[in-house]
């Protein structure tokens, strides 16, 4: 059990951890699901959403600012609205107007900004700066960001029996700008699970992650082009790539086709949605070829290989058939 804690007013749920049995079947191997879909604000971000901004809080901030793509901006306004403070979220023009219309219902400020998150948080940044009470909460570059992520780490440890043939094989997550992939590796950290593989997974066209890997170094991607909007940050954080380079992380795409396709599979066999940026997990093991790679990164390990179903706000019944039939699908 994971000897760690948080803010005892945690604003996130423990999520279930469910078996999914049609691919465990298919798979030949334990395949369990971390259902942060479940969150209340739709996504894993509260989760270091929530914890940073009580800490901001704490030290006398009254208005939060966030930049996001859809799901960090949901969570900072459910957030906010659970704290009692206005909260202000800047979103690039990518953004659903669905998702626009969520976080206003939460009661924050919806301002529109660039054209790809990079841009919008410039804006958050500067509204900050002049405002001496704002807190200005990332969508996942802080090291608060990534302690409240590893709760989800802490929760595993929880409902996993204390042997080691029931520690995880590995840990697939979706990458975007890297918050749960820190905040997963910082938890495996503070578990002992050190030498739990972790499979990281981008859409082609929102890969920043895949090319930092490749290069050794930072990369800015020249645009985000994948349909995973919420995955589309063109630099992945500093600290992302930093924990390729000290613990088993194994770096892998799909195509945007494939992920859908994994989150159609995942709406049959779970009766739940959830967006392409989640299918980009889903798709290390409901695709082929991914599987293919993906699966050296567990080879000869035995516990369950867990799923984090990061979910995401993206998503609707009328999208999924859009994409559906965009994929020939």
């Amino acid at each position: 059990f994971c000897l760690f804690s948080f803010l005892v007013m945690a604003l996130h749920v423990v999520t279930p951890l469910l078996e999914a049995p049609e691919l465990s079947r298919r798979r030949h191997h334990k395949v369990l699901l971390k259902m942060d879909n479940l969150q209340p604000s739709g996504s894993f971000k509260i989760r270091g959403i929530g914890h940073m901004a009580q800490q901001m809080v704490a030290e006398g901030k009254s208005h939060l600012v966030s930049s996001s793509g859809g799901n960090a901006g949901l969570a900072t306004a459910y957030v906010g609205r659970e704290l009692g403070l206005p909260t202000t979220v800047v979103v690039p023009t990518t953004t659903l107007p669905s998702t626009r219309a969520k976080i206003a219902a939460y009661g924050a400020t919806v301002v529109v900004h660039g054209g790809v998150w990079d841009e919008a948080d410039v804006h958050a940044r500067s509204i900050c700066s002049a405002d001496s009470t704002a807190a200005y909460v990332p969508p996942f570059d802080a090291p608060l960001i990534w302690s409240g992520n590893a709760s989800l780490v802490a929760e595993l440890a929880a409902a996993l029996p204390a042997t080691p043939e029931a520690r995880p094989a590995a840990i697939i997550v979706a990458v975007g700008g890297g918050g749960l992939l820190c905040g997963v590796m910082e938890g495996l950290q503070k578990c002992g699970w050190d030498d739990v593989p972790v499979v990281a997974m981008e859409t082609e066209g929102a890969a920043s992650l895949h090319a930092a890997v490749n290069a050794g170094k930072l990369v800015t991607i020249a645009a985000v082009t994948s349909i995973a909007k919420t995955l589309g940050a063109r630099t992945v954080c500093a600290e992302a790539l930093a924990w390729t380079q000290r613990r088993p992380v194994s770096c892998h795409t799909v195509s945007d086709r494939a992920a859908v396709a994994a989150i159609l599979q995942f709406a049959d066999e779970h009766r739940v949605l959830v967006e392409p940026a989640c299918g980009a997990a889903l798709a290390a093991l409901y695709d082929d070829a991914a599987f293919a790679a993906a699966s050296h990164a567990w080879a000869g390990r035995s516990g369950p290989i867990v799923v984090v179903v990061c979910g995401g706000s993206g998503v609707s019944p009328a999208l999924l058939c859009s994409w559906k039939e965009e994929f020939g699908l």
